[in-house]
C-alpha cells in the first residue's frame, strides 16, 4: 500500500536569496523523491516565516489539519532539519505529537529511521545545528547594534520627531522632522513648567497633532535620544551608560532633566488632573479657608440661568460665587502691575540680575567639574587597587557603583547650570513688555497661559477669609514689583526721583530674573 504524504516547504527571505532555498526547487525536488518512492501526495504547504518556533499560520492549519483527519497521512515531507525547525527543544516537542498522530516527519535530504535509538544522536546534531546557527546570527547582530550605540549612532526606525535618511556614503542616521521636532519641544517644555498634569498635557498634544500612543508618549518622556543621548544598556559586567550621540538633540539636556525631575515627583508645583473650564480658572490653585483643601468648582440651575462655584467636597461645604472670587482675585492681582514709567529701571535691574547670575553659573559649572575630577580619580585609584589585587571585585563594584551614582547626578547639574539660557536683549524685550501687561493677563490671554500665570506668581496655593485675600508666598519678582510702586506711589512729585537708586532696594531682597 502506497504511503500518503504532505509536503512542507519553508523558506525565509535570507536563505532564498543567500542558498537558492526557493519554493519551487522545494517543490520540485520533494515531488521527484515521492515519485521515485511510490508516495501519493495529499497537500502542499508553503510556508514564508521564520523556524525559531512553531507558531507559523500554515504549519498550525497543517497541525489542525492532521488532527481532523487522523491517521488518513503518513508522512510529512520536507528538504533538510531546518526546514522543519530551528529550535531543538520545541523540534522534540513536535516530533512526539506528530508520531501520537500517526504521522513521521523526515528531511529527504538527511532522512532517519526515528525507530533506531542511535539515529536520536543524528537528529539532534541535525535539530542543533541551524539552532547553533541562529544563536550565532543573533549574537553578532547584538553585539553589532551595541558596538554601534557605543559609537552614538541610532539603530531602528526613527522615533517620533525623527526620520529616517541615508547619508551619500549610504550610511543610515536620523533627523529631527521639523514639524513633530517643534511639537515634542513643545511637550517637554510644558511638563517641565508642571502647570498642567502630564495626561492634561498629552490630551492638548493630541489636540496640537501629536498621533502617538499614550504608552509611547510615556516612553518618549523618559528617552534621553531627544536630548542628543543614545542609551548602552547593561550587559554582562559592562553597567548602563549614556554616550553623546550622533544625531541632532531635540532638546537641551536640562530641560529633559527637569522634566525627569517632574515625572519623579521632585519638583512640587500644582498639577491639576480634572480639566479645567473658562468659569473656574483658579481651582487646583484655590484651597478652602476653613479646611485647607483644594476647592473644585461646579454650576447649578437656577431659575433663569447657570451660577458657577467653587465649593469644597469635603464636610465643611464651603462654597463661594466665582465671579466674585475671579474679581477679587483679579483686583489682586492688580496690585502687582508695574508702572510703566519704570521701564528704565527694570532694564538696570535685569541687567544687573544678569551679570551676577552669568557669574554664579560659571562658579557653580567651574565648582562641579571639579567634583567630577575629583571622583573619577578616586575611581581610577580603586581601579589600581583592584588590579593590584589590594581589593577584591565585590569590594571595586561596590564603590564603582556608588561613586557612579555620584558623577552621573553632579553631570545632570551641570548640564542644568550650563543650559543656553538665550541673549539678555531677548530676555529683557520679552519679559519687560509682559510684565508691563501683568494686569490684564488673565483677561487677555488662553486658560492654559493665564494658569501658567497664575502658578508663577503664586508658588503655593491661596484662599479668600472674607474678601481678603492670602498666600503663603508669592514669587520674588512680583513681590519686588509691589515694593518699587508703592516707594514711587508714596512719592507726590515721582518722576524725578532717581530710578537707579531703587534698583539697590529691589537687589538686596534677592531678586532673580524669570521669563514669562
Amino acid at each position: 500500500m502506497n504511503k500518503i504524504a504532505d509536503l512542507y516547504v519553508r523558506v525565509s527571505t535570507d536563505e532564498q536569496a543567500e542558498k537558492g532555498y526557493s519554493q519551487r526547487n522545494q517543490e520540485e525536488l520533494l515531488r521527484k523523491y515521492c515519485g521515485i518512492h511510490n508516495i501519493q501526495i495529499r497537500n502542499v504547504i508553503y510556508e514564508d516565516h521564520s523556524a525559531k518556533t512553531f507558531n507559523r499560520p500554515q504549519w498550525k492549519k497543517l497541525l489542525l489539519n492532521l488532527k481532523k483527519n487522523k491517521n488518513k497521512t503518513d508522512l510529512v515531507l520536507f528538504l533538510k532539519w531546518d526546514r522543519f525547525s530551528r529550535n531543538a527543544g520545541d523540534a522534540y516537542q513536535m516530533i512526539n505529537l506528530l508520531r501520537k498522530l500517526g504521522v513521521e516527519p523526515q528531511a529527504i535530504e538527511q532522512p532517519l529511521d526515528l525507530s533506531v535509538p542511535e539515529n536520536k544522536m543524528m537528529l539532534a546534531f541535525y535539530l542543533a545545528a541551524p539552532e547553533v546557527e541562529n544563536d550565532r546570527r543573533a549574537l553578532n547582530t547584538f553585539h553589532g547594534i551595541r558596538r554601534a550605540r557605543k559609537e552614538g549612532r541610532y539603530m531602528g526606525m526613527a522615533p517620533y520627531g525623527y526620520t529616517n535618511k541615508v547619508a551619500e556614503d549610504g550610511k543610515k542616521y536620523i533627523a529631527p522632522e521639523p514639524d513633530a521636532a517643534s511639537l515634542v519641544v513643545w511637550i517637554f517644555e510644558q511638563v517641565a513648567k508642571d502647570t498642567f498634569s502630564t495626561e492634561s498635557i498629552f490630551q492638548m498634544a493630541r489636540d496640537r497633532g501629536f498621533r502617538v500612543t499614550k504608552s509611547n508618549y510615556w516612553v518618549m518622556l523618559r528617552n534621553p535620544l531627544y536630548a542628543g543621548k543614545i542609551v548602552v544598556p547593561k550587559y554582562k559586567d559592562e553597567d548602563e551608560v549614556w554616550v553623546e550621540g550622533q544625531h541632532e538633540a531635540i532638546i537641551s539636556e536640562g530641560l529633559f532633566y527637569r522634566v525627569q525631575d517632574v515625572l519623579e515627583g521632585k519638583k512640587r508645583t500644582y498639577r491639576p488632573k480634572a480639566q479645567t473650564t473658562e468659569n473656574f480658572p483658579l481651582r487646583g490653585f484655590f484651597m478652602c479657608p476653613q479646611c485647607g483643601n483644594k476647592l473644585t468648582g461646579s454650576k447649578c440651575k437656577g431659575r433663569h440661568k447657570y451660577y458657577y462655584y467653587y465649593h469644597c467636597d469635603k464636610v465643611c461645604k464651603y462654597r463661594i460665587n466665582s465671579e466674585l472670587a475671579n474679581r477679587l482675585f483679579k483686583e489682586q492681582l492688580n496690585n502687582y502691575k508695574p508702572i510703566a514709567a519704570v521701564k528704565k529701571l527694570y532694564t538696570a535691574v535685569l541687567l544687573e540680575a544678569y551679570r551676577e547670575h552669568t557669574g554664579y553659573v560659571s562658579g557653580e559649572k567651574r565648582k562641579t567639574l571639579e567634583q567630577i575630577a575629583e571622583y573619577e580619580k578616586k575611581l581610577s585609584s580603586a581601579r589600581n587597587l583592584l588590579v593590584s589585587e589590594k581589593i577584591d571585585v565585590e569590594d571595586y563594584n561596590l564603590i564603582k557603583k556608588e561613586y557612579g551614582t555620584i558623577i552621573q547626578k553632579l553631570e545632570r547639574q551641570l548640564a542644568e547650570v550650563s543650559d543656553d539660557r538665550g541673549s539678555i536683549e531677548q530676555l529683557m524685550n520679552k519679559g519687560i513688555d509682559n510684565l508691563l501687561k501683568l494686569g490684564n493677563a488673565i483677561e487677555n490671554t488662553s486658560l492654559s497661559e493665564a494658569r501658567e500665570l497664575i502658578g508663577l506668581i503664586f508658588p503655593e496655593n491661596f484662599t479668600f477669609r472674607g474678601n481678603d485675600f492670602q498666600t503663603a508666598r508669592i514669587n520674588e519678582v512680583v513681590r519686588c514689583i509691589y515694593l518699587v510702586n508703592s516707594k514711587l506711589q508714596a512719592k507726590k512729585n515721582g518722576t524725578k526721583d532717581d530710578f537707579f537708586a531703587l534698583s539697590r532696594v529691589v537687589t538686596s531682597t534677592g531678586f532673580k530674573p524669570v521669563t514669562f
